[in-house]
C-alpha cells in the first residue's frame, strides 16, 4: 500500500470515528440541555406552585441525585448490555422525563420526574467517554473525547436560547400562558426531540469493540475495529485482550486499596468533585435569579445567561484545539490560576450591591466588573477543567477497573453538583460576595492538587494506563 493509500485510509478511518463519537457526544447535549434547561423555568415553578426557596431548590437539585444514581448504575449496565444499548436507554429516559416534567400536577411529582430525566443524565454522562475514548485513536482520543463537554455546552446554550424564544414569544414571562401549557411547560417538553434523535442515532453506531472483545464477540468485534482504525485488527484485539487480562466483571469492589480505595481512584474522585465545587453551574442553573437579584430585568437577564453559554462555547472550542497539543496537565493549571482569579474579582465586584430587601442593585461600573469577572471564570473553566475533566475520567484508569472506576468518579461529579447547587440559594441569601470567594479558595485548592498529585495522560493508549 502507497503512503498516499495509507493517509487516504487514515483519514477515512478518523472520518468515521468522528462522526460515531458525534453521535454518541449528543448524550452530552441532553445532558447539558437538560441540566439547564430548568434555569428560565425557576421563578415561574415557583410561582406556579406557591412554594419558597428553599422547595424550588430542592425541586430543581433533585435531577443530580438521580443523575448520581444514574453514573453509578451506568458501569455495571454497559458492561452487561453493550455501551450502544445503555445509550437507547438513557434516551427512552430522557424522553419519558421531558413529558412527564411539562405535565406535572404537583411539584412533588416534578421533581420526580426530574429525578428521572436526571438518571438518564448520569448514565449519559458516564457512557458517552467512556464510549469514545474506546473508539478514539490515542493521537486524537483527547480532542473527540471533548465532544462531550462540547456537547454539554450546545445543549446549555440551545436550553438558553429556547428559553429566551419561547418567554418572548410569550409576552418575556416563562408564567405566561403559550398555546395549551404555560411557556415554562414547553421549556421542559422540548427536551424530547433532541431525545429522539439520540435514540435514533445510539440503535445506528457500533459497539465498543473493547466491549465486543469482553463479550467474546471477536467477528463483530473485528469488523468494527477495520472501520475505526488503521492498524491491524487482531493485532488490536491481541492487544485488548491482554489489557483485559481476563478480568471479571468489574465490582466497586475491585478500587479497594490501602486507604480505602486506590489511589488513582481518590484522584479521579477528588478531580470529579473539585470541577463542581469551583461553583460553576451556579451560573447556568441560577445564572436568570442571581442576575435579577442586581437589578437586571427577566428578559435581559436570560439574554446575559444566553451569553455566558457562547462564550463557555468558546472556552471548549479553545480546549479542543490543545488538549492533544500540550497536554491535559498544562491546561488544568493554567484552568484553575484563571478561575481563582476571576471568582475573587466577582465576589469583590458583588461585595458593592446595594441591598433593599429583596432587590440588591449593582453600581453600573461594578455591574461590568462582575459580567466581565464572572464571563472570564466562564471561559477559564470551559478551556481547561470543563473539558479535561471529561477526557481524564474516561482515560486515566487502567482497564481492569475502568468501568467501575469511571462510574465512581462521575457519580462523585454529580453530589458535588448536587451540593453545590442546592446549597447557593442559601449561600446567596447569606452573603454573595463570600459565596464567590468561597468558590474562589476550592479553585486554588485545585491548582495544588493537579500539580501534586495528576499525572499527564496525553498519547497513551488506552491499555497502558495503570502502568
Amino acid at each position: 500500500m502507497s503512503v498516499d493509500q495509507t493517509r487516504g485510509r487514515s483519514t477515512d478511518h478518523l472520518a468515521h470515528v468522528v462522526m460515531i463519537a458525534g453521535a454518541a457526544a449528543l448524550g452530552g447535549f441532553l445532558f447539558g440541555y437538560d441540566t439547564s434547561v430548568i434555569n428560565g423555568a425557576v421563578q415561574a415553578i415557583q410561582d406556579n406552585f406557591a412554594v419558597g426557596a428553599a422547595l424550588t431548590g430542592v425541586t430543581v437539585a433533585a435531577a443530580l441525585l438521580g443523575s448520581a444514581v444514574g453514573a453509578a448504575i451506568a458501569g455495571g449496565i454497559a458492561d452487561r448490555l453493550g455501551r450502544t444499548r445503555v445509550m437507547q436507554v438513557a434516551a427512552a429516559l430522557f424522553i419519558i422525563s421531558a413529558i412527564g416534567s411539562a405535565l406535572p400536577f404537583t411539584v412533588w411529582d416534578l421533581a420526580w420526574w426530574r429525578i428521572v430525566g436526571g438518571v438518564a443524565v448520569g448514565i449519559a454522562s458516564m457512557i458517552g467517554p467512556a464510549y469514545i475514548a474506546e473508539v478514539a485513536p490515542a493521537e486524537y482520543r483527547g480532542r473527540l473525547g471533548s465532544l462531550q463537554q462540547l456537547a454539554i455546552v450546545l445543549g446549555i446554550a440551545v436550553s438558553q436560547l429556547v428559553n429566551y424564544a419561547l418567554a418572548s414569544a410569550a409576552g418575556g414571562s416563562a408564567s405566561a400562558q403559550l398555546g395549551p401549557l404555560d411557556t415554562w411547560q414547553w421549556m421542559l417538553a422540548v427536551e424530547a426531540v433532541p431525545a429522539l434523535i439520540y435514540l435514533i442515532l445510539a440503535t445506528i453506531i457500533p459497539e465498543s469493540p473493547r466491549y465486543l472483545v469482553s463479550a467474546g464477540k471477536t467477528e463483530l468485534a473485528r469488523k468494527v475495529l477495520n472501520r475505526i482504525e488503521s492498524a491491524d485488527a487482531d493485532e488490536k484485539i491481541k492487544e485488548i485482550r491482554d489489557a483485559l487480562g481476563g478480568e471479571k466483571k468489574p465490582r466497586l469492589s475491585d478500587l479497594r486499596g490501602r486507604a480505602g480505595l486506590l489511589p488513582i481512584v481518590w484522584v479521579g474522585m477528588a478531580i470529579a468533585a473539585l470541577q463542581q465545587f469551583v461553583g460553576i453551574n451556579v451560573i447556568f442553573y441560577y445564572s436568570s435569579s442571581l442576575w435579577q437579584s442586581v437589578g437586571v430585568e427577566e428578559s435581559n437577564s436570560l439574554l446575559l445567561s444566553l451569553f455566558t453559554s457562547i462564550v463557555n462555547i468558546i472556552g471548549t472550542i479553545v480546549a479542543i484545539m490543545l488538549v492533544d497539543k500540550i497536554g491535559r496537565k498544562p491546561l488544568l493549571v493554567m484552568g484553575s490560576i484563571g478561575m481563582t482569579i476571576a471568582l475573587a474579582l466577582t465576589g469583590w465586584a458583588f461585595s458593592y450591591a446595594e441591598v433593599s430587601g429583596d432587590q440588591a442593585n449593582l453600581p453600573f461600573a461594578w455591574g461590568v466588573v462582575a459580567l466581565l469577572s464572572a464571563s472570564a471564570f466562564v471561559f477559564c473553566f470551559a478551556a481547561s477543567w470543563g473539558v479535561v475533566m471529561w477526557v481524564l475520567l474516561g482515560e486515566m484508569f487502567p482497564p481492569r477497573i475502568r468501568a467501575a472506576a469511571l462510574a465512581l468518579g462521575t457519580a462523585t461529579n454529580w453530589v458535588a453538583n448536587w451540593l453545590v447547587t442546592v446549597t447557593f440559594p442559601t449561600m446567596n441569601a447569606w452573603n454573595l460576595p463570600a459565596t464567590y470567594f468561597i468558590y474562589a479558595a476550592f479553585a486554588l485548592i485545585s491548582l495544588f492538587f493537579v500539580l501534586r498529585y495528576l499525572k499527564e495522560t496525553k498519547g497513551r493508549s488506552l491499555e497502558e494506563m495503570g502502568s
